[in-house]
């Protein structure tokens, strides 16, 4: 049977070293989350499987949802993306494609373009960079995780939602050690476990949530209230 401060995914229990909650929602009391100032950014990251899972996650978000909000999905470079028109639809919170030297802003959620990484910079303004890919993708979840935990650090929170691959393993680590929050997706509500799983190897995974259980964390974390 897995503990309060592990997850059990069909191998043998991840054991994570701050405050874990399992698929039935049981948190170990015990420990506190890093970060000392109340989050105010939020970037996540999905590949396979993706655009339900981050429907999902900001649809349950509400209109005055006190953070920006910033995401790399795994895109096709050679079409349009629809990414920002669907999300919008599906969710309260406004969403826009990022725009280079967009601000952003609580409430807000800027969707990384196709064949562009997302930045985030100090002055809280996003950039789009064309620069080498990174575990074979642009966008990347690694570029935008780095770049958040150097510029707001443990002001951040990094999801890591449904995808193959290991993009994120990187920049979940830089995350943590800038003292900001990490969550990634359960197996059991994961389409595809590649992302999540690699990012919670990587011993800097805080919290691995079964999908609808992401929102209400997210929330009860910016607002600053405990868990």
């Amino acid at each position: 049977m897995c503990s309060a401060r592990s997850i059990c995914c069909g191998v043998a229990p991840f054991h994570l070293s701050a405050r874990t909650v399992n698929v039935d929602h049981e948190v170990a009391p015990e420990r506190s989350l890093p970060g000392t100032r109340r989050p105010d950014l939020v970037v996540m990251a999905a590949s396979a499987g993706g655009l339900a899972a981050l429907s999902a996650v900001l649809g349950a978000l509400p209109a005055d949802f006190p953070a920006a909000v910033l995401v790399v999905q795994h895109l096709d470079p050679h079409y349009k993306s629809l990414m920002g028109d669907i999300l919008g639809r599906r969710t309260a919170l406004k969403v826009a494609m990022a725009t280079e030297g967009a601000a952003v802003a609580p409430g807000e959620v800027m969707v990384a373009t196709p064949d562009r990484h997302l930045l985030v910079q100090a002055n809280g303004r996003v950039s789009l960079s064309a620069a080498d890919q990174v575990h074979f993708v642009r966008p990347a979840a690694d570029m935008l995780f780095s770049s958040a935990a150097a510029s707001f650090g443990d002001r951040v929170i990094a999801v890591v939602l449904t995808g193959t691959g290991s993009d994120g393993d990187m920049g979940v680590q830089a995350v943590k050690k800038a003292g900001g929050t990490v969550i990634a997706q359960d197996r059991a509500t994961s389409q595809f476990f590649g992302m999540p799983g690699r990012a919670i190897e990587t011993g800097a995974v805080d919290l691995i949530l079964p999908l609808d259980g992401i929102a209400p964390v997210l929330e009860t974390l910016v607002r600053g209230e405990r868990l």
